[in-house]
């Protein structure tokens, strides 16, 4: 794809720009969007641009910017064009701050992991219908927590097959816990069907940016290739992306409960629910306290 072509064709050429995601790795699929990040200090949600047979996520960041999940995408940024060397200085201070990067972006998500399995806990006590699309972001957030303490970004493809590959230590005896608690050994080609459907549709509802194209791509690259668990993984994540921007209003939208139940493969057994949630809630505190100690 020629980059430089489609920042022109699409008026962006006024503003410093670098090409991340896993296209800039040696793990990137042939169905992975490009990440374009357009540092043009705008605050609005990614956009979506089919360019010939190649899907582009538009990304809009600040130079400014202080949180660590943004600044670790930005982490070795392939630079497309920085008149200003702007984005070179930006990119020498995120490198210059990246083992601490990691880890405060690991502290942040074990914090709204044990948030999410406390979420869990009281719905289940009130039996809020949303009780197993709380676990479920709960595991999701530990499996971001263990990639980051691997120095691994958060990229939902491949993240499943990256935690197959760490090596063993005290914190990475907890992707046990992931993978027991998301779901994936129930992953058979007709359920990811069904998951796809209502996981574009959620999408659809919660992004409206057309991220339902690049989703379909996926799953049909997974089944492919015979990446079952894999689709069935991403599939969780990014729910658990979308769930979580609409988590405060979710009393006005208690029909969503319909589409999430196949979306996010639910749970209905509030007892396994609850030993879940204490499970993940367990494998943080013992996360955090070795990260304390480090």
């Amino acid at each position: 794809m020629d980059i430089e072509k489609f920042v022109a064709e699409n008026g962006l050429s006024d503003f410093p720009i670098g090409l991340g995601g896993c296209r800039i790795t040696d793990l990137h699929f042939d169905s992975c969007e490009y990440d374009i990040v357009v540092f043009d200090e705008k605050s609005e949600p990614e956009k979506i641009v089919k360019s010939g047979n190649e899907f582009v996520m538009i990304h809009h960041a600040s130079l400014s910017e202080t949180l660590s999940k943004k600044l670790l995408q930005y982490d070795k940024l392939q630079i497309i064009q920085d008149e200003s060397w702007d984005l070179r200085m930006l990119l020498s201070k995120i490198n210059e701050k990246r083992s601490s990067l990691f880890t405060d972006f690991a502290k942040n998500c074990l914090i709204e992991s044990m948030f999410c399995c406390q979420k869990t806990k009281e719905a289940i006590q009130t039996s809020d219908v949303f009780a197993p699309c709380w676990q479920k972001c709960a595991s999701y957030y530990l499996a971001d927590a263990i990639s980051s303490l691997n120095n691994h970004r958060t990229s939902p493809s491949h993240m499943l097959n990256l935690l197959r590959k760490f090596g063993k230590s005290p914190i990475n005896e907890r992707i046990s816990v992931v993978t027991q608690t998301v779901g994936i050994e129930r992953a058979t080609p007709t359920l990811l069907e069904r998951m796809l459907k209502s996981t574009i549709g959620f999408s659809d509802l919660v992004e409206k940016n057309n991220h339902s194209q690049i989703i379909q791509q996926k799953h049909d690259y997974f089944l492919k290739n015979s990446m079952l668990s894999d689709c069935y993984f991403y599939f969780g994540y990014i729910n658990k992306e979308n769930f979580i921007k609409i988590k405060d209003t979710l009393n006005r939208n208690q029909d969503l409960i319909y589409i999430l139940k196949i979306a996010f493969d639910i749970e209905s057994d509030s007892n396994l629910l609850l030993q879940q949630a204490e499970l993940v809630q367990k494998s943080c505190n013992e996360i955090l306290e070795i990260v304390s100690k480090a």
